[in-house]
């Protein structure tokens, strides 16, 4: 069975929460990391699975099939957990295996297997996420023992990292990314139940009481203030990102004035090219701001797939705030903004994405 946990919460904070838990139920439970990957690999390096006593899995370091193998291997072991030392285990060491195990492409999978981790520096650690800090795990594999540090401040840019030194493994985690939406529509509603499951934070501000109405959606923040006064108020790091939803420009372009200037990873606002021309042309004549922090600015924002709907939209521009995120590379083709001012095939409706040159949407 798979436990629970809130979906805003980093993937590494879901698991740190559910192994703290468990550890202080005084349950017996194994922590699992991937150390290293050769060929194609489902997780990336850094990746973690809290498994327990009683087959509960938290996390994945896998497509599934080596989370069975795990959970096999491991509850065969479980009386001898306490007091055991770290453990080095492969995956996929010849082709045969990695098929077996559902590694593409002869891919081999290397983790370290921590047992029973000590519940006092798991809740010192699920304390120092919660309060986005950039944090260093250190652990010794002679004995698992754990140190925690962290600067005290949140982070800049806390991208997960993993050194292995043989002897120790120190990983850098971070904070969860944030996602602020201006605007409380249905788009807004479909953007935040899809960055939910892929560890966003959410936050949706809109101060008009009449688009609130009737706006619920479990584990979403909604705030009534001023879309300015809301990015101020969340402190915008380089894991957060601004999307503006409400086709209003006092509203928008509050919101974007602000986060611009902020060192937040994507910026946005749905329109048409058209739309989005004239909000870039206020932005600088009114509001003084310069071509640098223009330049962030995305719009049209999403991917060209040809999307319509508010549901598609949200997919288009959920798979282009993941690529910002993951700092994948996008052909310029793929992008709406850039299909826009090629004058391409329509992908979405003249309010929601953007229309073919001398159209009337546009």
């Amino acid at each position: 069975m798979i436990a629970g946990a809130a979906h805003s919460a980093s993937p590494e904070l879901q698991v740190a929460q559910a192994l703290h838990a468990w550890r202080a139920e005084g349950r017996h439970a194994v922590l699992a990391t991937v150390l290293r990957t050769w060929g194609s690999s489902p997780r990336p390096v850094g990746s973690w699975m809290a498994l327990r006593d009683d087959g509960c899995i938290e996390g994945s370091v896998s497509g599934g099939c080596i989370e069975d193998d795990l959970l096999r291997r491991c509850l065969e072991e479980s009386a001898h957990w306490a007091g055991r030392p770290p453990e080095r285990v492969r995956y996929g060491v010849d082709a045969e295996e990695a098929h077996r195990f559902g590694l593409p492409c002869g891919g081999t999978l290397e983790l370290l297997l921590e047992y029973d981790p000590d519940p006092h520096a798991l809740h010192r650690l699920v304390q120092w996420l919660q309060e986005r800090r950039v944090v260093w795990r250190h652990v010794r594999c002679a004995d698992g023992m754990v140190t925690l540090s962290t600067d005290g401040q949140p982070a800049a840019d806390a991208a997960p990292a993993l050194v292995d030194r043989g002897d120790a493994v120190a990983q850098r985690l971070g904070p969860s990314c944030r996602m602020l939406l201006i605007g409380a529509g249905a788009l807004a509603r479909s953007l935040a139940a899809m960055a939910l499951p892929c560890g966003f934070a959410v936050t949706v501000c809109d101060p008009r009481e009449e688009h609130r109405k009737g706006w619920h959606l479990p584990g979403v923040e909604l705030v009534t203030a001023m879309p300015d006064d809301a990015v101020l108020a969340m402190g915008m790091d380089a894991r957060t990102c601004a999307i503006a939803l409400t086709h209003d420009p006092k509203l928008d372009d509050l919101a974007l004035l602000e986060a611009l200037q902020s060192d937040a990873f994507y910026v946005g606002a749905i329109g048409s090219a058209a739309t989005t021309a004239a909000r870039r042309q206020r932005l600088q004549e009114h509001f003084g701001i310069g071509d640098a922090a223009l330049a962030r600015l995305r719009g049209p924002i999403g991917l060209a797939i040809g999307s319509r709907t508010p549901p598609e939209i949200a997919v288009s521009v959920m798979a282009e705030v993941l690529a910002a995120r993951n700092g994948a590379v996008l052909p310029a083709a793929a992008r709406m903004s850039e299909a826009a001012r090629a004058g391409g095939p329509a992908v979405g409706n003249g309010a929601c994405g953007w229309a073919p040159r001398g159209s009337a949407a546009a």
